[in-house]
Formats: structure tokens, C-alpha cells, sequence
């Protein structure tokens, strides 16, 4: 396949590491800035859950690596594939002090995986998403 296979965005915050690592790794922090309801075990294989309310999707994820305060990952499902397909992309955020700020550069990867229409609907879909997100996390930390 000749499609890309991840989608990678870097944004730097005027916020401590510390404080980007709680808006990404607690079930407050997630579902003020992600979605709308969150939950999560913050420990590789623990479950994760967001739910966004406008939309009426939730996704079940999974915790793959948490190394505080540097890297999060999880497993989540691809959209537009049919419930209980088991594909699943990885999300990866990195954090690393930039000053007085941090770098946070977040990777989603494994759409090489799939079928071409549903490859355009999930890497669109997620690509816009992505920059979408990442906006409203720095509105977050802004606010908080």
C-alpha cells in the first residue's frame, strides 16, 4: 500500500511537563480536553475508555506504555471498521521540556493495516482530529 502510515503532530505548550502529563494521563485531564467522558488505568494493559457525547462514539482503548513523565501510549479501534474488529492503531505521546514548556509530539501509527476506503475515512478522519484535539488541550492547559 502506498499510503502513509502514521500521522505525527508536534505542539509546543507554555506548561510544565508535570501538567501536561496530568491533561494526558488522568480521567479529569482526558475528558476535559479529548472528549467528554473519560476513564482510565494508568498501567500498561490497564483499560482506557473516552466517550464524546456530541458525536455518540466511544472507544475502548488500551494502556500499551507509560513511562512518567515522558511516554504514553494506547491501542485504540480504528474508526469505520465494524465493532469487535480487532485492528487496532497505536498513539504514542512523547513529552520532553522545552524551556520553561514542553514538546509534546503525538504519533498515531498502523493504517498501512487496512482497506483503502476505510484507510481514507481513518487517516482523514484522524489527521483532522489530531490538530482538532491538540488545540483544544492547549486551550486547556491555558485555562487551568
Amino acid at each position: 500500500m502506498g499510503f502513509p502510515d502514521r500521522i505525527e503532530r508536534t505542539v509546543e505548550l507554555a506548561h510544565p511537563p508535570a501538567k501536561v502529563w496530568a491533561a494526558l494521563t488522568t480521567a479529569e485531564g482526558l475528558a476535559a480536553w479529548f472528549g467528554n467522558e473519560a476513564a482510565i488505568d494508568l498501567r500498561p494493559g490497564g483499560a482506557a475508555r473516552m466517550k464524546w457525547t456530541e458525536e455518540g462514539f466511544t472507544a475502548e482503548m488500551r494502556v500499551e506504555r507509560v513511562e512518567e513523565p515522558n511516554v504514553f501510549g494506547f491501542t485504540w479501534p480504528v474508526y469505520g471498521l465494524p465493532e469487535g474488529d480487532p485492528r487496532r492503531t497505536y498513539v504514542e505521546f512523547t513529552l520532553e521540556p522545552a524551556g520553561a514548556g514542553t514538546r509534546l509530539t503525538v504519533i498515531e501509527s498502523g493504517f498501512a493495516q487496512l482497506p483503502e476506503d476505510t484507510y481514507r475515512k481513518a487517516f482523514d478522519g484522524n489527521t483532522e482530529g489530531w490538530a482538532k484535539e491538540l488545540g483544544e488541550l492547549a486551550v486547556y492547559l491555558d485555562a487551568a
